[in-house]
């Protein structure tokens, strides 16, 4: 249980901070090398993973220095897949979501700050999430960073926010049993407030096939701009389609925290509906995408709407580099090239 949030505790909003947004400039990018094998089948996918997430290393390195924290017995294996274009960071991991166990970092006049969530592996989806669980804290304390404990269980995949006070998130994520039970959703939103700076947040609703992480807003959904919202668009004939019309539905009929109506962006997601290794939906989504520094590092899926993606996102981020590299043996994992990085703010 998330332990209680008194009028006296400290938390970013008090001291000046916020949760900027991902199109703000950088520092670097973390990632975690791959290290629970379970979640990719077996041996062979197991190392296709290890040399996608090498992939998305690489291409963000040309664009902004890329921080990769790896166990010490898989150091070495990590530097030579990576071709020593990352700087690693040695520490204890239970798996490989930097997103997700990573903090969140604040920007503000105090100096370098973040969020270190409560982390439950996804709602206890998984045993053994002790490391994961202290990963946030030892990335702020090697930066020399204030750390916030919030009193909220939450990943940095179920939230998304625009910089000027406006926060997206779903229902199906932070309102699940297995996250908060003991929180009502205005607590929730207290709690997001005073730890993101958000001033209006904008729930998005359920139903999605996800159920690794329950629907994280990364895969459905993501700012292009304050005001504007991309909403990946399913096949009608994908589960998901006429949950993604309820987050359009409601993202029309909202203003965000500056009082503007919210343009929505349809980006059309892969035409293929496959599944992955368990035989679960495979969570392919173009909206799982990274913004590093004057670039955007996208998902391909060997589908034909890549390109069609691509297009959209280029009008989307006019002015960027776009590198689009192949997410399959991703998110056989469960997630996507979003959920494997972490922004560090300047």
């Amino acid at each position: 249980m998330t332990r209680r949030l008194d009028a006296d505790d400290p938390c970013p909003v008090r001291d000046g901070y916020a949760m900027p947004a991902e199109w703000a400039p950088h520092t670097r990018t973390w990632m975690c090398w791959p290290c629970r094998a379970e979640v990719w089948g077996d041996a062979d996918g197991f190392l296709r993973a290890k040399q996608a997430y090498a992939r998305v290393a690489r291409a963000i390195s040309t664009f902004e220095p890329v921080t990769m924290a790896v166990r010490p017995h898989d150091a070495a294996e990590a530097k030579l897949a990576t071709a020593g274009k990352v700087e690693l960071f040695e520490c204890p991991l239970d798996d490989s979501w930097a997103r997700d166990s990573g903090p969140t970092f604040l920007t503000g006049e105090g100096g370098r700050a973040g969020v270190a969530w409560e982390f439950n592996a996804w709602g206890n989806k998984y045993a053994n999430y002790a490391q994961d669980a202290l990963f946030a804290g030892r990335v702020l304390e090697h930066e020399k960073a204030k750390i916030y404990e919030a009193p909220l269980v939450c990943e940095g995949g179920a939230i998304h926010v625009d910089g000027e006070g406006t926060l997206i998130t779903m229902d199906q994520t932070l309102l699940n049993p297995n996250r908060n039970p003991h929180l009502t959703r205005q607590q929730i939103e207290e709690r997001l407030a005073l730890f993101t700076g958000a001033r209006k947040i904008i729930w998005l609703g359920e139903g999605f096939a996800d159920d690794e992480t329950d629907g994280h807003v990364d895969n459905i959904a993501c700012f292009a701009a304050p005001g504007r919202v991309i909403v990946g668009i399913p096949p009608k004939a994908h589960p998901d389609f006429d949950p993604a019309m309820e987050v359009i539905r409601r993202l029309r009929e909202a203003h965000d925290a500056q009082g503007r109506a919210v343009e929505v962006v349809e980006l059309p997601q892969p035409a293929a509906i496959a599944t992955d290794w368990r035989e679960r939906l495979l969570a392919t989504s173009y909206v799982n995408f990274y913004l590093p520094n004057g670039g955007l590092v996208m998902p391909a899926f060997d589908d034909p709407h890549d390109e069609t993606a691509r297009a959209i996102l280029a009008d989307c981020f006019p002015g960027r580099d776009i590198l689009q590299v192949s997410a399959l043996d991703i998110v056989q994992g469960g997630g996507g090239i979003h959920c494997i990085t972490q922004q560090q703010p300047e």
